[in-house]
């Protein structure tokens, strides 16, 4: 079952990427534009791919150098139909001439994942060849491009992103979530390195919650937990936040995974379906936002904000947790 789900897994960013520059659709919905996350996620799968004989080292290499010169070569500057500006990309992509999509935001997130797709792809495709040669110097080239602090845009932590309109977006990267890997890429750049104050800044907005007994550092998407984990392994890794709990990243999302588990388990909603074996709430896309009749019960139900467990604040006992103002789940 596991291998069938990891093939059908991995042939998502073969059917619905560009072979021409290498961009993969957000979604499988017709006309939808590419993600740039997708992008850097399907580099990272390649090597895997090779790995586990569902794809050939020459198609892995021909689709990787395709995807790095496309970004390499693609229209950079401040332009608002550009791919991208000072090393960061548009979040969103239209498919066939890679411009921007749907006057989005660059975003530094999302190029945070682009560039660790890259950088780990370059990293396995070690032979001395001109291509898998080109594809090494194309990542670091990319990599070095990358202007961190420009969009820390005056303040210790690092901008959402920014666009031609409207300039910085007003949100930041602070508190625990995906920019784990954002921030590991930014210190370690030989370019334009974020200061160690950056990292310290977004550490400091942690917060540690304990949930249906189990204590860990607090994000409500299960993603979150797992996207930084696809290209470092945090075992025995511990930051200042870490150390002071006795834990690592690794055992933090082990924890956090227990208690998604345990949230389809004890089902306070009443869902269908929910128990020990389907559980995993994380990003979601529909049926919202719309109020459905669902059982005879009406259901209010989120779209892209659906992110974590729970979302809805309800009704609960004084040992159920609960969501406050958009803060994230406390105990009573």
């Amino acid at each position: 079952m596991l291998s069938g789900l990891q093939r059908d897994s991995f042939e998502y960013s073969i059917h619905n990427a560009n072979p021409v520059n290498g961009l993969v659709r957000d979604k499988s919905r017709d006309g939808w534009p590419a993600s740039i996350a997708a992008v850097g996620l399907a580099l990272a799968a390649y090597p895997i791919g090779v790995e586990r004989g569902l794809m050939t080292r020459d198609d892995a290499v021909k689709r990787t150098l395709t995807t790095l010169r496309f970004f390499a070569t693609a229209p950079h500057g401040p332009e608002p139909d550009a791919t991208g500006y000072k090393g960061f990309y548009y979040h969103f992509l239209d498919m066939h001439p890679g411009r921007r999509a749907w006057r989005c935001e660059l975003s530094s997130v999302d190029t945070a994942l682009l560039l660790a797709g890259m950088l780990a792809a370059a990293a396995w495709l070690r032979y001395d060849t001109a291509d898998e040669n080109e594809i090494r110097k194309l990542a670091d080239a990319l990599y070095r491009r990358t202007d961190w602090q420009w969009m820390q845009h005056g303040e210790a932590t690092v901008s959402h992103g920014w666009t031609p309109e409207k300039g910085f977006l007003l949100y930041r990267w602070c508190g625990y979530d995906e920019a784990l890997i954002l921030y590991l890429l930014g210190l370690g750049s030989p370019t334009y390195p974020l200061p160690a104050e950056s990292y310290r800044a977004w550490a400091s907005t942690y917060r540690w919650k304990k949930i249906y007994g189990i204590e860990f550092l607090y994000a409500g998407p299960l993603f979150i937990h797992q996207l930084s984990h696809l290209w470092v392994d945090f075992r025995g890794i511990h930051d200042e936040f870490m150390r002071q709990h006795d834990l690592d990243y690794f055992e933090n999302s082990r924890r956090a995974t227990f208690v998604q588990q345990q949230y389809a388990i004890r089902n306070p909603r009443e869902f269908e379906h929910y128990d020990e074996l389907c559980w995993g709430i994380t990003a979601s896309d529909r049926p919202g936002p719309r109020t459905l009749l669902v059982d005879g019960i009406q259901r209010a139900f989120h779209d892209y904000i659906a992110r974590g467990v729970p979302f809805v604040r309800r009704l609960q006992t004084k040992k159920e947790p609960t969501w406050r103002g958009g803060r994230g789940l406390t105990s009573r």
